[in-house]
């Protein structure tokens, strides 16, 4: 990606200093010659250029140094100086976005571009400061003024940010800590300044080798990516993050700490395994056809022959085993049946359909089980939810699955709560049981083929997996919540017809 970038950059170079000088032209040209703006934007290009091929920030030291020469004899303030960054990437982005002889993910190589854009502008903002700083000894009076309102403008471009900016000293605690950050971890600017950074920590030793290999790689090479790691909450929950690391340039060249930009890759990482899933279910789905017509065909025929001789048997012991051959036959009957709807499920028509409706149809259908006799069935149903495009049989089938596992979550003697509601998008179904619950490793294979819980007999493991097939199909999803002996929850997200008129007419 890094060289399709830097081809695009080269490709486009002319176009896009051309475009970038004229926007500086029209708003900076009382300030600069047309010679002086030319030079800026071309070796602000040459300066991206060469980080994105070498990732080395601190090759652009000079480059900093230059423009802060140039800018600071005109007094320009930091608002100013992102006004120019941003207009560069407007121009670049304008040339990469015409492009079509490069297939890449757009969102990815813009990412990428303006990452870069913003650890330079990082830079520059650590490197302005500290060049204030130094003024300011000089005659503290004088620019007592400015320094509180650059304070103020990285902080109101550090607080903007939805990613967790923070700054980390060489001691290791916290200087800066921005609103993303107390978003993100649940810790206040208060509770962590002068705090050591490990607090952010998972409890497991590598996490701790890890910091202190940040700290070795960053203090001399100035910068590192962390692509997969974790990070803890105030909460105490751990959640998986993408780590970008600066290091902070001292007076005399030596590590004075580091920028720290985190982002939450929790969705991410749930995107990544709904498309595992899916990609699973196919491969499966093609196995179970084929499974489903060889065992079919014999079966049929071993079935008929087994009604034969039961309807010509005089002798009861034959009359009793062959009872048996059949109740089995049966049995293995269901589960091809099972194994034809998860590779192929009935094609019936969509159709515009109240799921309150199906909700009550599967309950009903539910409280006929033998072990219901203990069971509490908590209903709350919105009686105005929106309409839903779906197949009222396939539908009926994924909440009497769901309903028949908390069933058996609770052991015939619990509660089951069904509820619904609706948002701008979705029908939301929420089935919760007060069961035994699941941990981590169950939930993640609940939707697998042929994974179950249940004794030998007892299940095949194909109705969640079923289910999940279907919800997908209609645009929805299935969402599922649990705690270890505490309760189980799934939520039944289905597009409803509102949604779909409005993004229609869009």
């Amino acid at each position: 990606m890094k060289k399709i970038l830097k081809e695009l950059l080269t490709k486009y170079f002319d176009l896009i200093v051309k475009s970038w000088q004229e926007k500086l032209i029209q708003q900076f040209g009382k300030k600069f010659s047309q010679s002086q703006i030319k030079t800026f934007v071309e070796n602000s290009l040459i300066t991206i250029q060469e980080i994105i091929d070498s990732e080395d920030y601190e090759s652009a030291d000079q480059y900093l140094i230059d423009i802060y020469n140039l800018f600071s004899s005109s007094k320009l303030n930091l608002l100013q100086i992102s006004s120019i960054f941003s207009q560069g990437r407007f121009a670049i982005v304008t040339y990469l976005e015409q492009d079509t002889t490069h297939k890449y993910d757009p969102l990815i190589l813009l990412g990428f571009l303006d990452e870069v854009i913003e650890q330079l502008y990082a830079r520059y903002g650590m490197l302005h400061q500290e060049a204030q700083m130094k003024e300011l000894e000089r005659d503290r009076d004088r620019l007592a003024v400015k320094l509180d309102q650059n304070q103020k403008y990285l902080q109101n471009l550090m607080h903007s940010s939805d990613s967790a900016i923070m700054v980390i000293d060489e001691n290791e605690k916290f200087i800066a800590w921005n609103k993303g950050a107390e978003n993100m971890f649940g810790f206040t600017e208060d509770e962590v300044l002068g705090k050591p950074s490990s607090m952010l920590l998972p409890d497991e030793k590598k996490y701790k080798n890890e910091l202190k290999t940040i700290r070795e790689i960053v203090s001399k090479t100035g910068h590192i990516k962390i692509t997969e790691t974790e990070r803890r909450s105030k909460s105490g929950k751990v959640f998986p993050v993408h780590i970008t690391v600066t290091g902070l340039p001292g007076e005399d060249g030596k590590y004075r700490g580091r920028s720290v930009i985190i982002n939450d890759v929790t969705e991410v990482k749930a995107l990544q395994r709904q498309v595992d899933q899916s990609e699973k279910l196919a491969v499966i789905g093609q196995l179970a056809a084929g499974v489903a017509h060889e065992i079919g065909n014999p079966l049929t025929s071993i079935s008929s022959l087994v009604q034969i001789l039961q309807r010509k048997s005089e002798d009861e012991f034959i009359t009793t085993q062959l009872a048996n051959i059949k109740e089995n036959i049966d049995r293995i009957s269901k589960i091809v049946r099972e194994l034809v709807d998860f590779s192929r499920p009935p094609g019936y028509e969509e159709t515009f359909t109240q799921v309150g409706d199906v909700i009550k149809t599967a309950l009903g259908i539910v409280k006929y089980d033998k072990r219901v006799k203990k069971v509490d069935f908590i209903s709350d149903l919105d009686p105005e939810l929106p309409e839903a495009k779906i197949v009222p049989d396939q539908l009926l089938q994924v909440f009497v699955n769901i309903l028949i596992n908390a069933l058996d979550a609770i052991e015939g003697n619990g509660t089951i709560e069904v509820n619904s509601s609706s948002d701008e998008k979705f029908i939301v179904v929420e089935i919760k049981d007060n069961g035994i619950g699941m941990d981590k490793e169950v939930i993640n294979k609940i939707f697998d083929p042929f994974f179950t819980t249940k004794g030998v007999g007892k299940g095949t493991g194909l109705g969640l997996s079923v289910s999940y097939g279907i919800i997908k199909r209609f645009g929805g999803d299935i969402i599922v919540e649990s705690e270890k002996e505490n309760y189980s929850k799934f939520i039944v997200k289905i597009p409803h017809n509102d949604f779909n008129a409005t993004n229609k007419e869009k």
